[in-house]
C-alpha cells in the first residue's frame, strides 16, 4: 500500500511504521511541540533510507544550531533521494538542505518553485513563514507583506487546516491586519490546542491589539499543557513578561526571566536564548527598572559561546545589546568591524541599518542619548530588515523614544507615542506621555 503524508502527498517508504512516525513527527514540528526529534528518529529507525524523515530531522537539528548533525543528515537525505524518491521529494530535500546550509537566496528561489508545483507541501511552505524564517532573515524590507501574499496565494489548497490557519493568521497580524489575523489564528488554535505556534501567534495578535490582560490569562491557562523542552516554551513566557512590563511589574518580569529565560534555566534553541534574554533585560533597564549586572554578565557569557562571530543581523543586534549593557566596547568593535566589512562587500542584505542600530545601542548605554537618536533616526524605517517579529523589533523604537525623551526632544517623542497609541492601547506609552505633560 502506498503511503502519503497528511496533505495527500506520496511518501517513498514501504514501512507503515516509518510513514506513521513521519506524519506524527511533521505535525509535532509544525506545532512546535515536544517529542518532534524523538518521533522523527523513530521514522528513521524504521526506514533508514526514508529521505524525508532524514531531512526533517536535519531541520530540527538546525533549529538548535547543531550544524554538523544537520548537514550530515541533509547530505544523507540528498544521497538517498537521488535514487529513491519522486521529483517532489528531490525538490523537497534540496530546498530544506539549502535552508539548512544558510544559502538564503537559493533556498528562497527553490522554495518558490517548489510551492508553485506542490502547494500542499507544508514543510517546504513553512520555511519562509516564521519570524525566524527565510523571508524574515532575507533582508527584505517587505517580508511581512511577502509572507501574507504567499499565504493568500495558496490558501485555497488548505481550507481549515490547523497549521495553515495558524501561519496565515500570524502573517495577517504582522502585516497589519490584526483583527482578521487574530480571528484566523484563533480558528487554527481551536482546531489543535497542542500547538505552540498557534498560542504564540494569538499572543502576537493580543500584543498588537492591546489585550495584555487577556494574553496573561491565556499563558497561565495554556502553558501547563506544554513541556519546558518545547521549542517556544520560554518565548511564550517572554510574551507574558512583556505584559508584566506594560503594568510596570518589573518583579514579575524578572521572576519569569529567572524561571525560564535565564541561559542557565532555559531549554530553548540558541537564537531564542540570546534574543529573549537580551531583549527582556534591555527593556527592563530602558523602562527605568533596576537590572542586576550579574544577570547581564551571565547571559552575555552564554551568548558569546553561542554566537562568537557575526552571523544573522538579528543575532548581531542582540549581541550588541549585551556588549552595550556590559560596556564591552572591544567585543562590539570587533563585531561591528565584521558587519561593516560584510556591508562593504555587498554580503549584508539587511544593509546599513544593522551597524546603525549597533552604534545607537552603544550610545544609549553610554547615556549619550543625542548620539543614539542621531544614529537611529535615518534608519528607523528600515529596522524591519533585521527580521524577527514586530513585537521583537519594537525594542528599537522603544529605545529611540526613550532616547528622545532623555535628550529633551519631547515633540518627536510625543509624535511617535501618539502614532502608537492610535494603533493600540498601551499603559506604558500612556505613562510616558503623562511624564512629558
Amino acid at each position: 500500500m502506498a503511503h502519503e503524508d497528511r496533505y495527500g502527498l506520496p511518501l517513498s517508504t514501504a514501512s507503515d511504521e516509518a510513514a506513521s512516525a513521519y506524519r506524527e513527527g511533521v505535525d509535532l514540528m509544525l506545532a512546535g511541540w515536544t517529542g518532534t526529534a524523538e518521533t522523527l528518529e523513530r521514522a528513521i529507525a524504521a526506514d533508514p533510507d526514508f529521505a524525508l524523515a532524514q531531512i526533517a530531522r536535519a531541520r530540527v537539528h538546525a533549529f538548535y544550531q547543531q550544524g554538523d548533525l544537520a548537514r550530515q543528515k541533509a547530505a544523507r537525505a540528498r544521497e538517498i533521494v537521488a535514487t529513491r524518491g519522486t521529483e517532489r521529494e528531490r525538490s523537497h530535500v534540496e530546498t530544506l538542505a539549502l535552508a539548512i546550509e544558510g544559502r538564503l537566496p537559493d533556498a528562497i528561489a527553490a522554495m518558490s518553485r517548489h510551492v508553485e508545483a506542490w502547494p500542499r507541501d507544508a514543510v517546504v511552505l513553512s520555511l519562509p513563514l516564521g519570524a525566524f524564517g527565510l523571508f524574515a532573515f532575507s533582508g527584505m524590507p517587505d517580508h511581512d507583506r511577502a509572507r501574507h501574499e504567499l499565504c493568500e496565494r495558496v490558501a485555497r489548497h488548505y481550507d481549515e487546516d490547523w497549521w495553515f490557519l495558524t501561519m496565515s493568521g500570524w502573517a495577517m497580524t504582522e502585516n497589519g491586519d490584526v483583527a482578521r489575523g487574530r480571528a484566523v489564528t484563533e480558528r487554527g488554535f481551536n482546531l489543535r490546542r497542542a500547538n505552540a505556534h498557534a498560542a504564540h501567534a494569538v499572543l502576537h495578535a493580543m500584543f498588537e491589539d492591546g489585550s495584555i490582560d487577556e494574553a496573561d490569562r491565556l499563558v497561565d491557562e495554556w502553558i501547563p499543557t506544554y513541556g519546558r523542552a518545547g521549542i517556544l516554551h520560554g518565548h511564550i513566557l517572554w510574551h507574558q513578561a512583556l505584559g508584566a512590563l506594560e503594568h510596570g511589574d518589573a518583579a514579575k518580569a524578572l521572576r519569569i526571566y529567572a524561571d525560564v529565560l535565564q541561559p542557565s534555566a532555559t531549554q530553548a534553541p540558541p537564537l531564542n536564548i540570546v534574543t529573549d534574554s537580551a531583549s527582556l533585560l534591555w527593556r527592563l533597564a530602558a523602562y527605568g527598572h533596576s537590572v542586576p549586572q550579574a544577570l547581564w554578565l551571565e547571559a552575555d557569557g552564554a551568548a558569546q559561546k553561542l554566537f562568537p562571530k557575526s552571523s544573522l543581523p538579528f543575532a548581531d543586534v542582540h549581541m550588541a545589546l549585551f556588549a552595550a549593557a556590559t560596556q564591552n566596547r572591544e567585543a562590539l568593535a570587533a563585531r561591528l568591524a565584521v558587519i561593516e566589512q560584510r556591508l562593504a562587500e555587498g554580503k549584508l542584505p539587511a544593509g546599513p541599518v544593522v551597524p546603525a542600530i549597533c552604534r545607537a545601542l552603544a550610545a544609549f548605554a553610554d547615556e549619550d542619548h543625542a548620539a543614539c537618536v542621531q544614529a537611529l533616526a535615518p534608519v528607523l524605517g528600515e529596522v524591519v530588515r533585521i527580521g524577527g517579529s514586530h513585537a521583537q523589533r519594537e525594542l528599537i523604537e522603544d529605545t529611540f523614544i526613550v532616547a528622545l525623551m532623555r535628550s529633551g526632544d519631547l515633540s518627536r517623542a510625543r509624535t511617535l507615542l501618539d502614532a502608537r497609541l492610535h494603533r493600540r492601547p498601551s499603559m506604558r506609552d500612556t505613562r510616558w506621555q503623562a511624564a512629558m505633560a
